[in-house]
């Protein structure tokens, strides 16, 4: 699963990059969404392809991609990716309510970091806290989010120090409005999906997601949450964690690995990525 020798992946992303990550997707989706201008562009979105509630399956696959590719991928992988992501985000753009272009490396930036985050947290929940050196080398490996976009390597905070002020200065810019919080309410309950699968998954669904967001976006998107909701949401992570440990490391990877070898096939017969 890994990219060529010289640009393999240190161990530490390697087993950040874990299939049961995929029960923290949708809160990292809320935090990447509760900038506003992001939050409208994918809510108000007039590109079916890529709206998550018009075209699940592609989505789904389109996202999961970016991150192996982004993580595991060798750089010609990347600069392939890259390419795609700029060929969809072209028609990504509003002037009203909120202006929004999927091309402002701001933004980018900000989506980047919340991906990062996202991978620290799980390896984290997975493995216990990572040893500075660890930490180090998965923040250096995390500037790839940004990089397979138009963030350039200059716009990554240099250390986990400076990441730290980025982010916490990112915290006092969330903010939601009715048409965001309406569109993060649904994906949360699921209601943006059909109703066998809401009535099954929903509740589920919510408690995990606001389980993994942080308290600043769990408090923005309007949700209550109580230590018995927390003490029980630990006893859950435990068990993630062990069920983590008893899985062979191809097993672990699913679904990235597949979704890695697939967007190498799929550059091999010269067919889209997203």
């Amino acid at each position: 699963m890994t990219a060529t020798a010289e640009e393999a992946p240190p161990k530490v992303v390697l087993d950040s990059i874990s299939g049961l990550a995929l029960a923290a997707a949708a809160s990292n989706v809320i935090m990447q969404l509760s900038r506003l201008p992001i939050g409208h562009g994918v809510a108000e979105s007039t590109v079916d392809s890529g709206r998550v509630d018009k075209h699940p399956i592609k989505r789904t696959r389109t996202t999961l991609s970016y991150i192996a590719v982004s993580m595991l991928g060798s750089e010609s992988e990347r600069l392939a990716m890259r390419d795609e992501v700029n060929r969809a985000h072209r028609h990504v753009r509003a002037k009203e309510p909120v202006p929004y272009n999927a091309f402002d490396r701001d933004l980018q930036l900000w989506v980047a970091a919340c991906l990062y985050q996202g991978i620290e947290m799980i390896y984290t929940v997975l493995y216990g806290e990572p040893s500075e050196a660890q930490a180090a080398e998965m923040y250096r490996h995390g500037a790839r989010f940004g990089t397979t976009l138009q963030v350039t390597e200059d716009m990554w905070p240099a250390d986990r120090e400076a990441f730290e002020d980025y982010w916490q200065a990112g915290l006092a810019k969330i903010e939601m409005d009715d048409v965001t919080r309406t569109y993060l309410r649904d994906l949360t309950e699921l209601r943006l999906f059909p109703a066998p699968l809401r009535w099954t998954f929903g509740r589920s669904h919510r408690f995990l997601t606001l389980g993994f967001l942080p308290r600043p976006f769990r408090e923005e998107l309007g949700y209550p949450w109580t230590p018995r909701d927390q003490a029980r949401f630990d006893r859950f992570t435990r068990v993630l964690a062990l069920a983590n440990r008893a899985l062979p490391r191809p097993a672990r990877e699913f679904p990235f690995n597949l979704y890695l070898y697939d967007v190498r096939r799929r550059i091999r017969k010269n067919r889209p990525i997203v």
